[in-house]
């Protein structure tokens, strides 16, 4: 199943990752929101908890080029340490609808969320991001 990803942290435009490994592979880039869910700050980057009438979440829906698809989707449960089904996993990889900002409408695509324990562990003592936004940080 191709779906976008929904990026809200290193991978936005602007930001380390982004340039690593989404230039040149994208069809698009456009705003859009996670609702029902918190944004924490972890070492060096953040983690998106999902919380039931929680916050809204901030960022970016990536649509990959067909041809680097596949590619993409490898590398990136790489770089978020993501194996299905390893207790290990840092992040988990969900199908979750992100609103676009452009027009309102809701749009299936992949999310990387915190994975139960690292979630738990943020709920207990991590720093939520208020705005739900990682560029602002606050």
């Amino acid at each position: 199943m191709t779906l976008p990803f929904f990026v809200y942290g290193t991978l936005r435009p602007g930001e380390v990752n982004h340039d690593l490994f989404l230039r040149g592979r994208t069809r698009s880039e456009e705003p859009g929101r996670l609702a029902d869910a918190v944004l924490y700050a972890g070492p060096g980057y953040p983690y998106a908890v999902e919380e039931p009438g929680g916050g809204v979440v901030r960022g970016e829906l990536v649509t990959a080029l067909p041809e680097a698809y596949a590619g993409l989707l490898a590398e990136l449960d790489r770089l978020e340490e993501y194996a299905p089904g390893d207790p290990r996993s840092l992040y988990e990889r969900v199908e979750r609808k992100v609103v676009r900002e452009a027009d309102g409408v809701a749009v299936r695509a992949w999310v990387y969320v915190a994975a139960p324990a690292v979630a738990a562990r943020l709920r207990a003592r991590g720093r939520a991001i208020g705005s739900g936004n990682w560029r602002g940080r606050v």
